[in-house]
């Protein structure tokens, strides 16, 4: 198989589109695939091909303040972080809406993502029911959680916070998988998470995963710190091609 890798751009949004040539213009399952902190829609590029392989349609955005769309962060600890998560959340719809609108997707959706990428996709778990499957790479499915992490460390530090940061940040609760477990349905959702991950917490999904045993989640764990490698990419692969139907 010989894939395409198609740069555009989606209203404002730059994308890498991975497909296998010969499908281009065919409906298919659509998985969008999110990036990390500080990196840019190359980095999860490899992943994107494995699943290209598979028969699906996957999209790589550069989220907001990231890749071709990169700015100077805030001093401000977390307002970058969350605005660029808040991006994603707002733009993911616009991104389904234009490859349904070419008539190339055929009703399953996949999403997935590494670390802030992961946190996104937990956060469009809550509000987008139409989404089949989904992955969660070193992320948290507890914005809240993590919010307050964030906010114990800067006070520690020392650094700035505003007195009003959860207002500023109260959508978050809106966002929250974990307090909204309810929205996840029977939809399979997979975490790979490093147990010895410094960045987000391992025991953050953990406690996720022990609340919600009746819930079609499934946890790979391993003695890895905040790391994809590429048997981490053949799981996450594994899980969609299981999952979504290429038919």
């Amino acid at each position: 198989m010989k894939l395409a890798i198609r740069k555009r751009k989606i209203g404002n949004i730059p994308i890498l589109e991975v497909v296998d040539e010969t499908m281009i213009y065919e409906p298919m399952p659509l998985i969008i695939y999110y990036h990390g902190w500080q990196t840019a829609k190359e980095l999860v590029l490899t992943q994107g091909r494995k699943l290209a392989q598979k028969g699906f349609r996957v999209v790589l955005p550069d989220a907001a303040n990231h890749g071709e769309r990169k700015t100077e962060r805030s001093p401000i600890p977390s307002l970058t972080f969350w605005n660029s998560i808040q991006s994603n959340l707002f733009e993911f719809s616009y991104i389904v809406d234009f490859f349904e609108n070419l008539g190339v997707t055929n009703g399953q959706i996949g999403v997935g993502g590494v670390s802030m990428g992961g946190m996104t996709t937990c956060g469009l778990l809550t509000k987008h029911p139409e989404i089949t499957a989904a992955a969660c790479i070193m992320g948290s499915p507890a914005m809240i959680k993590y919010r307050e992490r964030i906010q114990y460390h800067a006070s520690a530090a020392g650094f700035f916070l505003p007195n009003d940061y959860e207002a500023l940040v109260s959508w978050i609760n809106d966002y929250d998988l974990q307090s909204q477990i309810e929205t996840l349905a029977a939809r399979p959702l997979l975490f790979w998470h490093g147990t010895e991950d410094e960045k987000i917490p391992y025991e953050h999904v953990k406690a996720f995963v022990d609340q919600f045993p009746q819930k079609n989640i499934e946890l790979i764990s391993e003695t890895e710190r905040h790391l994809v490698k590429g048997e981490t990419m053949n799981l996450v692969t594994d899980f969609f091609e299981k999952h979504l139907s290429v038919e």
